[in-house]
Order: C-alpha cells, then sequence, then structure tokens
C-alpha cells in the first residue's frame, strides 16, 4: 500500500505540472528568483492611445481588428492616400518639394519606407485591443478642460504638417527636433509605440533595470529597491526635473513596479499625453511566457485629469535595436538659424532705408 500511495502521488503531480499553464514553466528567472526582464523587445502596433471615433468596443475579434488596422491613418496620412501607398513601400522620389505652408509640408516628409509603426492592433493577454487606455472604459483621456487640450492639440499639429513657426533660434523646434529625446513618448513614463523604430532593449540586474529606447537613444536607469516606501523615499528633491521623470522600483511578487514623478516640464508639455508637476506615473511590467512582456501604467495626476487613467500594451521579443541616427550629419538646424538670421538682416537694412537722415549742425562748405 505505501508504495501504490506513493505511485499515486508522484503520478498527481506529475499531472499537475503536465496540466500548468506552459508560459509559468517558460519565464526565464534571474539569479536572485525574479522573472527575468532582459532582452529585446519591441512594443510597435496600429493601436492608439486613446479609442478612435465610432470604435465603441475595447476588444474586438482578429478579423475586426484587421479592418481597422488596415483603415488607420498614420502620421496624419489616409490608408488610401494614392501618394504614400504603405504597400508600395516607397514615395514617388520625382515629385518635388511640397508648396510652403501646404497641408503635405511635414505629413510627407519621411519615405514611405521608413514608416514601421506596426501592421496589426496590439494583441495584449491574447486580445486584439482598440486603445491602450482601458480605464476609463471608454478609451478616452480623461481631461479636464478637453476644449483646452483639443487647441493645443490642433496648433502643435498644425505647426508640424506645415512648418508655419517663427523658429528663430533653436529653441522653437521641438524637442524630439533637437534629438533630446524620443518623439512620440517612447522613452516614458507611459512608454507608446510611435512612427517607427519601437525598439527597446531591458536590462535586469538586482540592483538596476535599464531601459534603452534607441528612439532617440534615451536610456532609463531605475534603481530597484526592497518595497514601496523605501523606493519612494529614495525620490530625488522635486527641484531636479530629469528627462524621462525620476524613477524608482520595486518588486510586489512577479511584477517590477515604477514608479516616476518630475517629469521634465518641456518634455510634460510635448508628450503624447500631458503632466503636471504634480503627477505621479505608475508602471508594471510582468513577464507572462517566453514571448511576452505585459506592460501597464497608471497617471494620477489630479491637475489634469478628473480621475487616475491606466494603458496597457505588451511588448514582444525583438531580434535586434536599430540604430535612430537623429542630429549626424544633418544641416536643417544650420538652414533654420542661418534662415532666421538673414531675414533679420534684411529687415535692419529696411529699417534704414526708411530712417530719415538728419542735418548736420553748422555752415555749409563753400
Amino acid at each position: 500500500m505505501p508504495r501504490l500511495s506513493t505511485q499515486i502521488a508522484l503520478a498527481a503531480l506529475a499531472f499537475a505540472l503536465t496540466a500548468a499553464p506552459a508560459s509559468l514553466a517558460q519565464v526565464p528567472k534571474t539569479p536572485d528568483g525574479h522573472p527575468d526582464l532582459t532582452g529585446i523587445w519591441t512594443n510597435a502596433s496600429l493601436t492608439p492611445l486613446s479609442r478612435a471615433k465610432g470604435v465603441t468596443s475595447l476588444v474586438v475579434s482578429e478579423q475586426e481588428a484587421r479592418k481597422i488596422a488596415n483603415g488607420t491613418a498614420i502620421a496624419g496620412i489616409a490608408a488610401d492616400d494614392p501618394e504614400f501607398n504603405r504597400n508600395a513601400r516607397y514615395s514617388d522620389p520625382n515629385k518635388g518639394a511640397p508648396e510652403k505652408g501646404g497641408a503635405d509640408f511635414g505629413l510627407k516628409g519621411y519615405d514611405s519606407f521608413w514608416v514601421t509603426p506596426g501592421t496589426m492592433l496590439a494583441k495584449v493577454k491574447g486580445e486584439y485591443r482598440t486603445s491602450n487606455i482601458v480605464d476609463p472604459p471608454n478609451g478616452q483621456l480623461p481631461f479636464k478642460d478637453p476644449a483646452a487640450q483639443a487647441r493645443k492639440a490642433i496648433q502643435g499639429f498644425t505647426r508640424y504638417a506645415t512648418g508655419n513657426a517663427p523658429y528663430e533660434g533653436p529653441e522653437e523646434t521641438a524637442i524630439s527636433e533637437r534629438c533630446l529625446i524620443g518623439f512620440g513618448q517612447t522613452g516614458g513614463p507611459g512608454m507608446l509605440s510611435v512612427l517607427y523604430n519601437n525598439n527597446y532593449q531591458f536590462v535586469l540586474t538586482k540592483d538596476y533595470l535599464m531601459i534603452l529606447v534607441e528612439m532617440a537613444h534615451d536610456a532609463r536607469i531605475v534603481p530597484i529597491f526592497d518595497n514601496a516606501t523605501t523606493a519612494r523615499a529614495h525620490h530625488k528633491p522635486k527641484v531636479i526635473t530629469p528627462w524621462l521623470g525620476d524613477s524608482v522600483a520595486w518588486w510586489e511578487g512577479d511584477t517590477l513596479v515604477m514608479e516616476t514623478t518630475d517629469v521634465n516640464p518641456l518634455q510634460a508639455e510635448n508628450q503624447s499625453f500631458p503632466l503636471s508637476p504634480n503627477a505621479v506615473v505608475t508602471e508594471r511590467l510582468t513577464r507572462d511566457g517566453e514571448k511576452d512582456i505585459f506592460y501597464q501604467f497608471t497617471v494620477n495626476d489630479p491637475d489634469t485629469y478628473t480621475q487616475p487613467w491606466t494603458a496597457e500594451l505588451s511588448f514582444y521579443p525583438q531580434s535586434r535595436l536599430y540604430e535612430y541616427a537623429c542630429h549626424e550629419g544633418n544641416y536643417g538646424m544650420v538652414g533654420i538659424l542661418a534662415g532666421a538670421r538673414n531675414r533679420e538682416r534684411q529687415a535692419a537694412e529696411a529699417a534704414k532705408l526708411k530712417t530719415p537722415v538728419k542735418a548736420t549742425k553748422g555752415k555749409a562748405s563753400k
């Protein structure tokens, strides 16, 4: 009987192991027992932060997801635009420069070969999602003043699309144009998919998580502490407002939690969603299996939003990083500043011509 009991117990254990979710057995671990986040990943997808008009459901079928993806405008360019065919993979090289101030001045500045935001809606926890935002349930940012935010967004997009702006100094250009940080919220807090090069390298050690965002070569080095209380005690003084914010982290079970405060004001004003100086962004990274990391972030900012809101994405394995050479060999800034200085000289010369010449005192010479 004891032998039979042992056999039954071993058989039950074997059945339990085979019946366990495969993903649990496939999650690689660090030497200290945490899920290993180290690797090269991508979050590329056509799912927007906020749900598009007319789409009411967060989760859709694969067929509906493909239909939505095929009709998605990219960087403001319609999916069926004949001059920017995403399937052709190139733009007409003989078309020439767009008209100054035209609606396509900035929109079609990229050859479509380089535009790779993804081809499908994001798949998160096995579901195709129509928005990154999951709470509020309507998939929209809960602005306290939505009209003011809409005006600001329109002004920014018009500037980008037409190029109409003073551009009198380097500060006139966007922080992404100056290659200070990546555009469109790639680096976080709140790491979102953008127009191309949505590639990341995570390196996890016992004491730090390093996130290298190749768009545009930003590196977040986040210290990891024993618990939330200790981590929060190590936030920097509020006068220090670095790019990508002041981040600290701790483990909650198999989830690495990162809390970010004091995002640089220039970044906070010009990212995919605005943040006030009092905003707190909490990010969570959970290794669900061998081939994905579940990523969730919550924004708590009573100055800007009527409630905390939450977004969800997934990171999937990527084979390599692709270098993002931002200003190497770039003569755009030189041309912008040279044009502005030339315009100032022209204005000064015109002003001189309009100034009447004063008569000199004294006797006229004979």
